[in-house]
C-alpha cells in the first residue's frame, strides 16, 4: 500500500492506495497519530485509490476517528471505491463513516 499524507490549513489529507489490510494498517495508524499529535485534528481519508479494506482497515479508520474526535476534531472519508463502500455497508459502518463525494466536500458546512 502506498500512503500519501498532505497537511493542509483546513484539513489534512491521507490517501491510502491499494489494499488496506492488516499488513498496511500500522502505516495508516501512525500517519493519523502523527497528524493528531501535531495538532491536525481535521482529517480526510481519501479512499479513491483503496481497492479493498478488511476488518483491520476498518478498525484503523474507527481508531483514527476516535483519536481525532478526542482531540476535538474529526476524521471523515471521501471518494470510497465500490468495494470499500460495500464493506462499509455490510458492517453498518457507513452510518459512522459517511462517505463524501470528494475530499474537498468532506468538511463543507463545518
Amino acid at each position: 500500500m502506498n500512503l500519501t499524507v498532505t497537511p493542509g490549513t483546513d484539513y489534512a489529507l491521507v490517501r491510502p492506495e491499494g489494499r488496506l489490510t492488516a499488513t498496511s494498517v500500522p502505516r495508516l495508524k501512525q500517519a493519523v497519530d502523527q497528524l493528531v499529535g501535531a495538532g491536525s485534528t481535521r482529517i480526510v481519508v481519501d479512499l479513491s485509490g483503496t481497492e479493498f479494506v478488511d476488518s483491520s482497515g476498518l478498525g484503523a479508520l474507527i481508531g483514527g476517528l476516535k483519536s481525532a474526535r478526542l482531540a476535538g476534531g474529526d476524521l471523515r472519508i471521501a471518494a470510497a471505491t465500490e468495494p470499500v463502500k460495500r464493506v462499509l455497508k455490510l458492517t453498518n459502518l457507513d452510518r459512522v463513516l459517511r462517505d463524501h463525494p470528494t475530499p474537498e466536500s468532506a468538511f463543507d458546512g463545518d
